[in-house]
């Protein structure tokens, strides 16, 4: 009874692993799993400790247990099969695998992986949306619109054109890449500039409403550019189609929900069993994902407009509370997945056919830098505002960077050297930021429950 339960829980399996026992594959997908939970807990509390970003430390993890080291945890896409992969090797001399049955077995629980990974990600921007603030956004004023627009419009422009005139990459990945450049981690600046006292300053404010701004605006061409990436061309009325339905999209989920809002949580009131709160927020954001994929966008974009809807509901802090445990469930599995597919051999510089990708991965790191500090320029309006600091507070890519390269990379556009240059950006920027926006902001006074910077009070109370 159980293998015909399994069977049916698994339909993508039965054309290409007709031959794959399906108890060897929950068995694989199982360790899978102790491999993947091992990596993120390992590599997130080391990165904690050293003063990073816990997602950072799965990143890593995926990359130490994946193709590029330990060969855990592979995938078919890297060219790997059954006899890659260590985890088909241990089943093999403690479950009975056979060698002739590996690969069926290794192709279908790494389809399994793949989808949860899937899942995580769309969990995960879910997450975000309930953490972004509707009414936050509207009232950081001009000033934060005008830093994130520029802050994904030049290491946008730069990077795609870069890479193409440069490089001589095809426009698709070129755009992918340029993508992923736009990205900001409003999660690392925030934790710097409140260690250091500014998060109520006038630079703190603009930085975390830009960071905001840029998720919703980096989402938008994400959904973009990923639809485009499915024909593997670039066509102009499509792509001011998909810019028009993505932002058509995600405004008519803002506008209608005040009026869902409401239905929301006096339908969540009359349901007393367990997830009377949870579950109709699920159902919500996956209906939503999926009018999202009908419209030829990417499903992100629905879950995330959900959690933006769902946001303005009195709700809120409790439905966040649920969610918190699912995506700790789910969401490591997206980041340690990325890792484990990025070969990070393909920079190897003793390699001579390698260089190309070093320098590619030169020049995405200072496109995504200098991208990013010239949106201090165009600050105005303000004569004594540290330029330089709001510059540098918009420079992290973290999650929000892993999440382009994981669709990315999900998709099979862009090349291997292409895929490690984009993550040897995303770690760079994410680990330069702290120190840098510890150097460009002078050490504050502390007296009391205010802080004295350059002669101004600041109260150092967080925002609700």
């Amino acid at each position: 009874m159980q293998l015909h339960l399994l069977t049916f829980s698994f339909p993508f399996l039965a054309t290409a692993t007709a031959t794959a026992d399906s108890s060897l594959v929950l068995a694989g997908v199982l360790l899978s799993l102790v491999v993947i939970y091992f990596a993120s807990k390992i590599g997130g509390e080391l990165s904690n400790r050293v003063g990073f970003p816990p997602v950072l430390g799965e990143l890593v993890g995926g990359v130490a247990v994946g193709v590029s080291i330990l060969h855990l945890l592979v995938f078919p896409e890297s060219s790997a099969d059954g006899s890659s992969s260590l985890v088909m090797s241990f089943l093999q001399a403690t479950a009975g695998l056979t060698p002739e049955a590996s690969n069926a077995v290794f192709f279908a629980q790494s389809e399994v992986i793949t989808v949860l990974a899937e899942l995580g990600v769309i969990i995960l921007l879910f997450e975000i949306g309930l953490e972004s603030n509707l009414k936050d956004l509207m009232a950081v004023g001009i000033q934060a619109s005008v830093v994130a627009v520029v802050g994904v419009v030049a290491p946008f422009t730069a990077g795609t054109a870069g890479l193409m005139i440069l490089f001589g990459i095809p426009a698709v990945p070129a755009i992918f890449a340029g993508a992923a450049l736009t990205a900001t981690s409003i999660g690392i600046t925030s934790k710097v500039l409140s260690e250091l006292g500014r998060l109520n300053s006038k630079e703190g404010q603009i930085i975390l409403g830009a960071a905001v701004i840029d998720d919703v605006l980096g989402i938008i061409v994400l959904a973009v550019v990923a639809s485009l990436a499915k024909d593997g061309a670039v066509d102009v009325s499509k792509v001011i189609y998909l810019i028009i339905a993505a932002s058509g999209f995600l405004l008519g989920a803002i506008v209608l929900g005040n009026v869902f809002s409401n239905s929301f949580v006096e339908i969540a009131s009359k349901l007393k069993t367990r997830g009377g709160l949870i579950i109709p927020a699920f159902i919500f954001a996956f209906v939503m994902s999926y009018f999202a994929s009908v419209i030829q966008l990417e499903a992100i974009l629905g879950s995330f407009a959900a959690g933006l809807v769902l946001d303005e509901t009195d709700e809120r802090v409790q439905l966040q509370q649920q969610v918190i445990p699912i995506a700790d469930m789910l969401v490591p599995i997206f980041f340690v997945t990325v890792g484990a597919r990025t070969d990070l051999g393909v920079l190897n510089p003793a390699i001579p056919s390698n260089r190309e990708g070093l320098i590619m991965a030169a020049f995405l790191i200072i496109v995504a830098i200098v991208g990013k500090i010239v949106t201090g320029a165009v600050v105005f309006g303000q004569s004594q505002i540290n330029r330089l600091a709001i510059g540098v507070g918009m420079i992290p890519r973290g999650e929000v960077g892993l999440v382009f390269l994981g669709i990315g990379s999900s998709t099979g556009i862009l090349s291997k050297p292409l895929e490690a240059a984009i993550i040897m950006m995303v770690i760079l920027t994410t680990f330069l930021a702290p120190p840098l926006l510890r150097f460009v902001f002078p050490q504050p006074t502390i007296v009391g429950e205010q802080i004295i910077l350059d002669d101004a009070v600041v109260d150092n109370t967080p925002n609700s």
